[in-house]
């Protein structure tokens, strides 16, 4: 009797410890292809294997998604027809149920985030160079913009690729007037406090920004120059301390930078490359901030669009949006060095959320 209850115990921990080991993947795409919204995939944290796919709700171009704080929503920006911003929520088997939409009050909306505490979202309108910010209500639903902002002048055309706040800071990155702009939030409205928190020399096009645990550093990814520029916060405001290509010395071809992330331990900062097709590699030093390059590594495949690091912190997932395809790198958690696992089909993938 004491064996087979035993052998039960056993069974039901082994089985516990599975469960624990997949993790949910969701995968915003472009629609005008195969695909047709949002796809969830289990992502095993031990051998670094996607599986279980699955369209998770019909959606237009959901081309970049986020969650809620608490994990019980999701938000899209959606690049259709009608630019807009979507919440979901997560329904107990995975799928997504849609609770409301909004206008994204811009054409071409292509990033969203939300605040630490979840009450407030941020969506960026790149081809319409507006930034919009919605109040979210504790079901999860979206209300109408509470504020919009136009960064369009008579002699620059804007365009807001991405924004994350701070606690009360809120920074926007414009890659079409070529500065990330500071916002402070002041009797609950956010105010313009830097229209440039440092000067960006040429047309460098800054895209995405990865910020420090305490903000005390920012890396801003840029598109055009094919660029990473470190500034650092101070007393008086900001100030670049760094800036290092993300292209390997021999590559000569045209590229297009995307995404970047810091790693869990803040010793390592990864950025894509579209055209070189790769994952350029970063060791940080964490007392000056400043960038020494590592690695360029292919992501077997086309035009990485977005990349993410699973909560582990033991892996780097990619989606190749022309190849329609994740890959999957394991990181060396001494060096930062990435190396290749596998890559699994997945039509015009551009958003990976855990």
């Amino acid at each position: 009797m004491k064996t087979n209850y035993l052998i039960l115990l056993l069974s039901i921990v082994f089985s516990f410890n599975c469960k624990a080991q997949e993790l949910p993947l969701y995968v915003g795409t472009y629609t005008n292809g195969d695909s047709e919204g949002i796809y969830k995939f289990s992502f095993n944290t031990e051998t670094g294997i996607l599986s279980n796919k699955k369209l998770a709700i019909k959606t237009q171009n959901p081309s970049f998604i986020t969650f809620s704080p608490n994990k019980k929503y999701i938000y899209a920006a959606g690049e259709g027809e009608i630019s807009s911003v979507t919440a979901f929520k997560i329904i107990p088997n995975g799928n997504l149920e849609l609770i409301n939409i909004e206008s994204s009050n811009g054409k071409g909306p292509c990033h969203i985030s939300l605040n630490e505490s979840g009450n407030k979202a941020v969506v960026s309108n790149y081809h319409g160079g507006t930034f919009s910010i919605y109040p979210i209500n504790k079901d999860g639903s979206i209300q109408k913009a509470s504020q919009v902002f136009n960064h369009n002048t008579k002699n620059e055309e804007a365009h807001a690729h991405s924004a994350q706040f701070y606690k009360d800071d809120l920074f926007v990155s414009d890659l079409g007037r070529n500065a990330v702009f500071q916002y402070k939030l002041k009797n609950n409205q956010y105010q313009l406090k830097r229209p440039a928190i440092v000067e960006m020399t040429g047309n460098p096009g800054p895209r995405h920004f990865a910020l420090s645990k305490n903000s005390k550093f920012i890396y801003i990814i840029n598109e055009l120059e094919s660029t990473i520029t470190s500034v650092k916060r101070t007393k008086k405001g900001f100030k670049k301390i760094d800036e290092d290509s993300t292209l390997d010395k021999n590559y000569t071809k045209k590229n297009a930078c995307a995404d970047i992330h810091l790693s869990k331990d803040e010793r390592f900062v990864y950025g894509s490359n579209r055209g070189e097709n790769s994952i350029a590699v970063f060791k940080r030093n964490k007392k000056t901030g400043t960038l020494d390059k590592i690695q360029n590594i292919a992501v077997h495949g086309d035009w990485p669009r977005n990349f993410t690091l699973d909560p582990t912190g033991k892996f780097i997932l990619v989606a190749n949006r022309r190849s329609e395809n994740i890959s999957v790198f394991k990181i060396d958690s001494n060096t930062g060095r990435l190396s290749f696992l596998n890559t699994t089909d997945v039509p015009t993938p551009s958003c990976l959320l855990f």
